[in-house]
């Protein structure tokens, strides 16, 4: 009656041989466990990059804008342009409180 699974063992630490009813995999270990332990990483990110850029005169700021004044029909007008060149990022940040990695496999909730 009920749907079986896929028997494809993935990199997950409870994807297991299934029910054990397979005789060809008894000589076989269960490596999904042991690949994790080897590259096992922690699931808290420390830095990112930030989105924050320098300017000539070191300013840091998200976007930068010059004011230019634009005489259409006589009158004078101000307008704001985007400023997008000689910008330097700033870089990689530390984080004050550590994230949870997006990647990580496991369902939080609250209790």
């Amino acid at each position: 009656m009920g749907g079986s699974g896929s028997k494809v063992k993935g990199a997950w630490p409870f994807a297991g041989s299934g029910a054990g009813g397979d005789s060809g995999s008894e000589g076989q270990e269960d490596h999904s466990v042991a690949r994790l332990k080897g590259t096992r990483k922690t699931p808290f990110i420390f830095t990112r990059r930030s989105s924050l850029y320098y300017d000539e005169d070191g300013d840091l700021a998200h976007e930068f804008y010059e004011e230019t004044v634009v005489t259409k029909n006589g009158r004078k007008r101000s307008k704001l342009k985007r400023i997008q060149k000689n910008l330097i990022p700033q870089g990689i940040v530390k984080l004050n409180h550590p994230r949870i990695h997006v990647d990580f496999p496991v369902i939080l909730f609250e209790v």
